[in-house]
């Protein structure tokens, strides 16, 4: 891909903290969005999302925007203040970005804007592709809302790539770094039934999806970003078991999780999403973590207490 300049928003966010500096490695310019004024870098851009506020003349001009912002959804239990915040930091957020990039005399060729898989709701063994209806629940809600909030820049004629992130794999945070100390004691296991799917990425592969879907052209609307087979919670459970060399016979009932995490539980641990990259495969991405077991083991070896 031509070096170009590229606006990250949310760069300090487990996503944006892996892609910037990939991104610079290859030679672009990469400006990172801050809610700062006055700002402490030339490459940076203010925003105060309170007021909607961009620095708008370091926006003219650049060729592509990466939009990561938004409120950790699984941190803390759902308050209706929770949950306020989650909706309005994707929702609002993008809608103010989007009203700035549309006003731009020389706007970005391309939008690359986070969504999630939780778009389609708990659908069970149902294989769901791009071309699969929304589902109903909260992040259903939210993730429709949050991709119609792009609407502005659509109509300014930017290219924009909705990439519906499933459970990303990483040690640097999210699910798979909170599992690793109760699995590596022996009392991991399966959640609730242990039917439900959970569709899943690499973080070295959200970094690849990003780029790929900058340099294709092709690409446009929602693009599914997980692994090209989802598991199921059971599968997941036997895998980093089996990577860990530790038993996985403490199983946490669906009760439990629920008490626990409340809300949160149903929409994250229990719900079951199956979702196939079908854009992804059609456009050639090369995976390079596409099965479980391998990506487990590649991230796992980069921990200095994995024996």
């Amino acid at each position: 891909m031509t070096q170009i300049e590229i606006v990250v928003t949310g760069a300090s966010g487990l996503m944006g903290s892996a892609l910037t500096p990939s991104l610079a490695a290859a030679g672009h310019r990469v400006k990172r969005v801050v809610r700062r004024v006055p700002t402490a870098h030339p490459d940076e851009v203010a925003w105060d999302p309170g007021t909607g506020r961009f620095e708008t003349a370091a926006l003219e001009g650049t060729e592509a925007v990466v939009h990561l912002a938004g409120e950790n959804i699984a941190t803390g239990r759902w308050t209706p203040e929770k949950k306020a915040a989650i909706r309005a930091s994707r929702v609002e957020g993008t809608r103010q970005l989007c009203e700035v990039l549309a006003g731009l005399q020389r706007p970005p060729r391309v939008l690359i804007c986070a969504s999630a898989v939780g778009y389609y709701g708990h659908r069970g063994e149902e294989r769901l592709t791009e071309a699969s209806a929304p589902g109903r629940g909260f992040l259903a809600e939210v993730g429709q809302a949050w991709e119609a909030a792009a609407e502005p820049a659509r109509r300014r004629g930017i290219r924009v790539v909705h990439l519906r992130f499933g459970m990303i794999l990483s040690l640097r945070g999210g699910a798979l770094a909170k599992m690793l100390l109760p699995f590596r004691l022996g009392v991991g296991g399966v959640i609730g039934s242990g039917a439900q799917y959970w569709s899943w990425l690499t973080l070295d592969d959200v970094v690849g999806v990003v780029q790929h879907a900058l340099r294709e052209t092709t690409l446009r609307g929602p693009v599914n970003a997980v692994a090209p087979q989802a598991v199921t919670n059971r599968e997941f459970t036997k895998t980093l078991g089996r990577v860990l060399r530790r038993p996985t016979v403490c199983p946490v009932p669906g009760w439990a999780a629920r008490l626990a995490f409340g809300e949160m539980a149903d929409a994250l641990l229990l719900a079951s999403t199956r979702v196939e990259p079908a854009q992804l495969l059609a456009t050639s991405y090369p995976y390079r973590w596409p099965e479980l077991e391998g990506a487990l083991r590649h991230l796992l070896a980069q921990d200095p207490s994995h024996a």
